[in-house]
């Protein structure tokens, strides 16, 4: 198992527990990916950092794009986003690495990404529906 691993399940089962509670609020810099599970068929939620932009939104993903939540969301092609009070729904989900989105980025975040080279991101899109 790695650090990173290590890291995610340990974030799993406090802190992001307690970010919960706030994430997706109002005033909140932490939103909240609702997706389905692919083989269960659950609803899940997850923190994360999202990024607005002018066609979608920009997610980090500071564990990997190998986590089951961007699986699950990749499978599906779509998730809701609740960020700031407001829920959206997003679809055409796309990974992309550090290079690919440091100008969707906001300029005082792109130092710290030059220091994660190995940084992924998901990149989604505003629903059609």
């Amino acid at each position: 198992m790695t650090l990173t691993d290590r890291l995610a399940r340990f974030n799993r089962r406090i802190p992001n527990r307690i970010i919960g509670t706030f994430a997706g609020r109002r005033l909140s810099p932490v939103a909240v990916v609702v997706h389905r599970g692919r083989k269960t068929g659950r609803r899940y939620q997850n923190p994360v950092v999202a990024f607005p932009l002018d066609d979608g939104y920009l997610i980090s993903l500071p564990y990997g794009a190998d986590r089951d939540w961007v699986r699950n969301v990749l499978a599906a092609g779509r998730c809701t986003l609740r960020r700031s009070g407001r829920q959206v729904e997003l679809a055409h989900p796309r990974l992309l690495r550090t290079g690919d989105a440091a100008s969707l980025v906001p300029a005082p975040l792109r130092p710290a990404m030059r220091a994660l080279p190995g940084l992924r991101f998901l990149r989604l899109s505003p629903a059609d529906d």
